[in-house]
């Protein structure tokens, strides 16, 4: 099971698989609307599950069935998003006809959000090994999370059946853990203990149950590397809408970052189509721990950097609140990923305040018909910090990704 690098250790776990080279040539595989099988030949799981013997239809067949089954818990498979200008709010931030906003809509995906992109990867693994013989058992997945990547790593479980462990803060409430208990996840409340090392109590308890035989089944390349298989679908559909619309190329790309397993998708996927726009990461002012790694070791090569993660990615001390609460990771664990992805196209980490998260969710209500919340919203929040420094004329795009469970 290709999870963690094998030289990650519990007093070492500073280490992250990635992707060596592109394996074919970036292209639609078929005409399908599920991305899983429009770029199945991209996918690390479709060579794995290659390698282990499963045919080429045997593979389509398994997405299109597990597709199947993720609609019946959730209402409806996985598509390609809606990635369009806005007009309205490109008119109200002061953008010419030239330029403007253009949106990329996760909030219809399954689960709300782009989280289970990252998934659907991880447990094609799964299955894949199941039918291959590798899994001879159903395994118990567990993640770490109280918002939208619980939500989505318990609808793909119920979607096969297989249980899964949720550990959530003490304090957690909500729509969010409605919806965990209504999809059946054994929901684990995890008070900070004493004799915990700093960082998230929930993470901790996390790495103890996958200590003890449970799938990391979440959204940390760390943790879990084939969650960075899915998150470039992304990327690779809005590299091809640009190319379909024939116009100019976006020329930056604002991603809310708290793990960091998107940047790191959006990235990669755009940077294999050929395109290389500027990539931001925004993090609020509560809580930036990719902001601080930037600026102590940004400026070291792409080769040394990750033998520089002890002295550049930590948790954050003080973690505060923010309206955007599902960027307050207080390690951004795909720090590598992220920081590929801003230096890929010459991008760098964004720091906004609270009036700026604020500002940028009323106007996606306001300017448009996507029900984000304010963590989905969070893109945009960078834009607004940035506006004086961004011509009128270019073409910025944003992920909305995070459907407001309270509004729904």
């Amino acid at each position: 099971m290709p999870w963690r690098c094998p030289n990650a250790s519990a007093t070492d776990p500073r280490h992250v698989l990635s992707q060596s080279s592109v394996m074919r040539p970036l292209r639609e595989e078929s005409s399908s609307d599920n991305p899983f099988l429009a770029y199945r030949s991209q996918l690390w799981f479709d060579a794995c599950a290659e390698s282990h013997g499963l045919s080429d239809d045997e593979r389509v067949e398994m997405i299109a069935e597990l597709d199947r089954r993720i609609a019946a818990v959730a209402g409806h498979g996985f598509r390609m998003t809606p990635f369009e200008r806005h007009d309205a709010l490109s008119d109200a931030l002061g953008f010419s006809e030239l330029g403007g906003v253009w949106v990329k809509d996760e909030t219809g995906n399954v689960g709300g959000s782009h989280k289970a992109r990252h998934l659907m990867t991880t447990l094609l693994h799964l299955v894949g090994a199941r039918r291959s013989g590798v899994l001879h058992d159903d395994p118990t997945l567990a993640i770490a999370s109280c918002g939208n990547a619980a939500v989505a790593a318990s609808t793909l479980a119920s979607a096969v059946g297989w249980p899964i462990q949720v550990f959530v803060p003490e304090w957690a409430s909500g729509a969010a853990v409605a919806e965990l208990e209504r999809l059946g996840a054994a929901i684990v409340r995890c008070p900070r203990m004493p004799s915990d090392p700093p960082g998230d109590p929930c993470v901790h308890r996390f790495r103890e149950a996958v200590a003890a035989g449970a799938v990391p089944f979440t959204v940390q390349g760390p943790e879990n590397a084939t969650c960075l298989d899915g998150g470039r679908t992304i990327g690779w559909e809005m590299a091809r809408q640009i190319e379909l619309d024939g116009g100019p190329s976006i020329e930056r790309i604002y991603v809310q970052t708290g793990a960091g397993a998107l940047i790191a998708g959006v990235g990669a996927g755009f940077f294999a189509s050929g395109q290389r726009p500027p990539i931001y990461a925004v993090q609020t002012a509560a809580c930036a721990p990719l902001e601080r790694a930037w600026q102590r070791v940004g400026s070291a090569s792409a080769l040394t950097v990750g033998a520089r993660w002890r002295e550049a990615m930590w948790p954050w001390e003080h973690v505060g609140t923010s309206a955007a609460d599902g960027i307050l990771d207080d390690e951004t664990y795909d720090w590598l990923g992220a920081f590929d992805a801003m230096r890929g196209g010459g991008g760098a980490p964004v720091v906004v305040d609270e009036a700026h998260v604020s500002e940028a969710l009323e106007l996606a209500r306001s300017m448009t018909s996507v029900s984000a919340s304010a963590t989905g919203a969070a893109g945009l929040a960078g834009i607004l910090a940035e506006r004086e420094e961004i011509g009128a004329h270019e073409r910025i795009a944003v992920i909305f990704s995070g459907v407001d469970r309270m509004r729904v």
